[in-house]
């Protein structure tokens, strides 16, 4: 069998499910067992939140930023989408250049 999460024991058809201080017998899909685990956001990380060119980068390393600052511009299909931060910080590392094309879920900037 698959790779299992840590809450799960195998029985002979059936597997005990932990969640939180109840235990339940239930059948698993593989599509369950394999599911990838849950990363919380982390908010000193940008991403791009759709494929696109940076048209323009606002910030550079060390800079000191407020919450709702626009970090940087993207084009993407003709409309030019602002990268806003949602915590202020300072700028640890840009990670695009201008011009450059970035998938989605590129890492744009870090924030310390």
């Amino acid at each position: 069998m698959a790779k299992k999460a840590n809450n799960i024991k195998e029985g002979n058809n059936y597997v005990t499910l932990s969640i939180g201080e109840t235990n339940y017998q239930t059948l698993l899909t593989k599509k369950f067992i394999n599911r990838k685990p849950y990363i919380p956001a982390d908010f000193r990380k940008i991403y791009s939140y759709i494929p696109g060119t940076i048209v323009k980068v606002l910030v550079k390393p060390g800079q000191i930023v407020a919450p709702g600052d626009t970090i940087a511009i993207l084009d993407a299909m003709k409309m030019m989408n602002r990268i806003i931060l949602v915590d202020g910080g300072k700028i640890k590392s840009i990670n695009v250049r201008e011009g450059e094309i970035v998938p989605r879920k590129h890492l744009i900037a870090e924030v310390e």
